[in-house]
């Protein structure tokens, strides 16, 4: 195991005790939200920290399903395939993710444009009138927090992406592995 294949185990901890707790936190405000309109004394802005928790719950929750290869996958091509043949697609699987990770970080560098805003001296009007972003001065409807940090989820979600991505490339480039994926052992266990 490498020390970046350590560091993207560690992050995909951390990744699930936030998600978990961001989970919690979804399912508290809808509680709440049932309560105080039941009672006519409605919270409007419950509705919009509910679905931010679940947005970066969800967000969190994928980028750790990446480290430890359990997201939805169709299965039915590589299983019809010799096993060297699998081992090769699951390293071009692996490329693929780590290019959409890259491409996703250099959008939310353009989208964010960090520095621009250093450039002006984080002077946001001067950001908004130079680039016609206003990505720093918008806020939430109900919240009233600048929306950046609720969409800050998508950069974050493409850096740890691109970490577990890259780990599972270079774990995949190292002596080719010997054991077989969880899928495999249990099947043998069946038989």
């Amino acid at each position: 195991m490498t020390i970046l294949s350590t560091l993207s185990r560690i992050v995909a901890l951390v990744e699930i005790a936030v998600a978990a707790l961001l989970t919690v936190a979804t399912t508290g405000l809808i509680l709440l939200n049932i309560v105080t309109r039941t009672s006519g004394n409605a919270l409007y802005w419950v509705d919009e920290a509910a679905i931010s928790t679940m947005v970066w719950a969800s967000f969190l929750g994928a980028s750790a399903a990446i480290e430890r290869r359990s997201a939805v996958a169709v299965t039915l091509l590589p299983d019809a395939m010799p096993e060297r043949w699998q081992y090769r697609l699951r390293i071009w699987s692996d490329f693929l993710v780590l290019v959409f990770f890259v491409i996703l970080m250099w959008l939310c560098f353009l989208w964010f444009d960090p520095l621009t805003l250093y450039r002006l001296n984080f002077s946001l009007s001067d950001f908004t009138g130079e680039t016609f972003n206003f990505i720093y001065q918008e806020t939430t409807t109900t919240l009233g927090i600048p929306k950046f940090w609720l969409w800050s989820v998508m950069p974050t979600f493409a850096v740890f992406g691109a970490l577990h991505a890259l780990a599972r490339l270079v774990e995949r480039d190292l002596p080719r592995e010997t054991t077989p994926e969880p899928e495999a052992e249990h099947a043998e266990t069946l038989q």
